[in-house]
């Protein structure tokens, strides 16, 4: 029911009754509440988005660091590898200087007595070598491996297979298991056996 206040002036103003319980509030638009939701989205998906960049760089990083140890590792490992190979030149040396004696000679006591010091000397090298991961490679009498022998000739022999290492020119040699020099070899031919490609350098 309408109130009625008596102005100053004699006049009547009729108002409104006024009510205790508040304007309901009015609902959101139906396209915002699309915007909002469309914006969630986005950031969901930028999230996802953000976490694989994420997994990728410290996967990356990973990765590098890995490398890295396993470069320094071997940098370690491998470090005698320039001084052995310049030792290998003394060791084919020892072993020219104990293969040249004559056989009428070997059997001189003074003969026999040097011979003793080269080999011991020879013994020495190789097993000051060995300490740092430096072996001979045994090549005799076993099949051409081109990955470790070098085919300096082919010899017809049926005592051995075709593709057999039958004579050793100069010893190869492993550092761990890394090649650091191939043994330069002679190879049985013919019959049924693999071919083997002959180099033409000579040890």
């Amino acid at each position: 029911m309408a109130n009625q206040v008596r102005a100053t002036d004699g006049q009547s103003i009729r108002t409104q009754p006024s009510s205790s319980e508040p304007d309901a509030p009015a609902e959101p638009d139906a396209g915002k509440r699309f915007d909002v939701a469309h914006r969630v989205g986005e950031l969901e998906e930028e999230l996802v988005d953000c976490k694989d960049r994420l997994l990728r760089a410290l996967a990356e990083q990973e990765n590098l660091r890995r490398r890295a140890q396993r470069e320094r590792e071997e940098a370690v490992k491998f470090a005698a590898s320039g001084l052995a190979r310049d030792l290998l030149a003394t060791a084919d040396n020892l072993r020219r200087a104990i293969g040249s004696v004559p056989e009428e000679k070997a059997a001189d006591e003074t003969v026999q007595q040097l011979l003793a010091g080269v080999a011991a000397t020879e013994r020495g090298l190789l097993e000051a070598l060995e300490k740092h991961g430096i072996r001979r490679i045994d090549a005799l009498g076993v099949p051409f491996d081109p990955s470790r022998h070098e085919a300096v000739f082919e010899v017809m022999d049926a005592k051995h297979p075709a593709g057999t290492v039958t004579e050793v020119l100069q010893p190869g040699y492993l550092h761990h298991d890394r090649l650091l020099r191939p043994a330069m070899v002679g190879v049985a031919k013919g019959g049924e056996g693999p071919t083997v490609e002959v180099s033409t350098r000579g040890p």
